[in-house]
C-alpha cells in the first residue's frame, strides 16, 4: 500500500465531515492520515473532536489580523506547515482569499450542500424547498476564485419529503449524503482515480463530462450506484 495522503482539515463549527472522514480512515476505507485541524473558531467542535484523536488542532481568530489577506496568508503558513497532499474544508465558513487558494491550487477541495451549480451560496436547504424542487443533494468540488463555482468531482443526492423543513433536510443531506460522499471523493483523488487539469476534471484518463450522482436515498436501490 502506497503511503497515507496527508489530509488538512479546515473546519468551522461541528466537524461532523471531519468525523466521518475520520471514520472512513480508521475503517480502511480511506488511504489517508489528517495531519492538522484547522479554524477560524477558537471553540469549534471540530477542534475538539481532533484533539481527542490525537490530531494536531489549531484556532486563528480573524480579530488578531489586520484584515483577509493577512488572516489567510498566517493560515497558508500553518497549514503550509504540515505538509498536506490535500486541503479539505469541511464546513468552513469564511471565503478564502485568492492567495490562499493559488497557493493550494488544484488541492483545495470543498463539499457543498447542494446539487451545483445550482444554489451556490448559503441557506441553500431553505431555497431549495422555496423552489419546490423534487431532490436536494451536495457536491465536492475543487475550490476556485469563484464561489462554488469550481469543477465538480462528484455528486449525491436524496428526495424532498413533502413534509421536510430546512432542517429536517439539511440534517438527512449532511447524514444521508455529506457524510459518505466526502470519503467516497477523497478516495478517487488519493488513488488517481479523478485529476485535476486546466480547470478540468479527468475520469480515469479521459474528460469527465458530467460528475456522477449517486442516489444516497435509504429506500432506493440504486443507492450509491451512479
Amino acid at each position: 500500500m502506497t503511503q497515507p495522503a496527508r489530509l488538512a482539515i479546515l473546519a468551522s463549527g461541528r466537524g461532523r465531515n471531519l468525523e466521518a472522514i475520520q471514520a472512513a480512515i480508521d475503517l480502511g476505507d480511506l488511504n489517508a492520515q489528517i495531519v492538522g485541524v484547522f479554524s477560524n473558531r477558537t471553540r469549534a467542535p471540530a477542534l475538539a473532536f481532533a484533539r481527542e484523536k490525537g490530531i494536531p488542532a489549531d484556532a486563528l481568530q480573524p480579530k488578531r489580523y489586520a484584515d483577509r489577506a493577512s488572516y489567510d496568508t498566517a493560515l497558508a503558513e500553518r497549514v503550509t506547515a504540515v505538509a498536506p497532499d490535500w486541503v479539505v474544508l469541511a464546513g468552513y465558513m469564511r471565503i478564502l482569499t485568492a492567495n490562499f487558494i493559488d497557493r493550494f491550487a488544484g488541492r483545495l477541495v470543498n463539499i457543498h450542500p447542494s446539487l451545483l451549480p445550482a444554489y451556490k451560496g448559503l441557506h441553500t436547504h431553505t431555497r431549495v424547498l422555496a423552489a419546490g424542487e423534487r431532490m436536494h443533494g451536495a457536491s465536492v468540488h475543487f475550490v476556485t476564485d469563484e464561489l462554488d463555482a469550481g469543477p465538480v468531482i462528484r455528486q449525491g443526492h436524496i428526495h424532498v419529503k413533502p413534509d421536510d423543513s430546512a432542517e429536517t433536510l439539511g440534517d438527512r443531506v449532511m447524514a444521508c449524503v455529506e457524510r459518505q460522499l466526502y470519503s467516497t471523493a477523497l478516495a478517487e483523488l488519493i488513488n488517481g482515480t479523478v485529476d485535476y487539469r486546466n480547470n478540468a476534471i479527468y475520469r480515469d484518463g479521459k474528460p469527465q463530462q458530467e460528475p456522477p450522482n449517486a442516489c444516497y436515498d435509504t429506500t432506493s436501490s440504486s443507492q450509491h450506484n451512479a
